[in-house]
């Protein structure tokens, strides 16, 4: 298991968490995002289990399980960005903030896949 005493400790979950929080900024401020109640809700849902599934597979306590749910958060962030396309395309969001939204969400991908490398390594 990595040598982590929380997941709060974890590098890709506190990115993520960040990630959450500009997510539900945007979708709240741009009035077409808002009212776009199935894409809003579903960019939302993808960003919170990336940050979810770091956390529950941490706190599964083993190493298997826990590259199990990173592989899932991996996908989640995927997901997202996405959903983002569809957003600048339906012009949401600007592409300044398209932009800016993909290089945290590829951050965090990039950042799970690189603990996905250590745990690998760990079995």
């Amino acid at each position: 298991m990595a040598k982590f005493n929380s997941f709060e400790e974890i590098t890709s979950w506190q990115k993520a968490r960040t990630l959450n929080l500009v997510i539900y900024k945007i979708t709240n401020t741009s009035l077409s995002f808002s009212k776009d109640y199935g894409l809003r809700d579903q960019i939302r849902r993808a960003s919170v289990s990336i940050s979810s599934n770091i956390a529950e597979g941490f706190e599964r306590q083993t190493t298997k399980e826990f590259i199990r749910f990173l592989y899932i958060a991996k996908a989640s962030a995927g997901e997202v960005r996405s959903q983002l396309y569809l957003a600048v395309d339906l012009e949401y969001i600007t592409s300044n903030e398209f932009e800016e939204l993909k290089l945290k969400v590829n951050e965090v991908s990039k950042l799970i896949s690189g603990l996905l490398k250590y745990l690998h390594s760990t079995l």
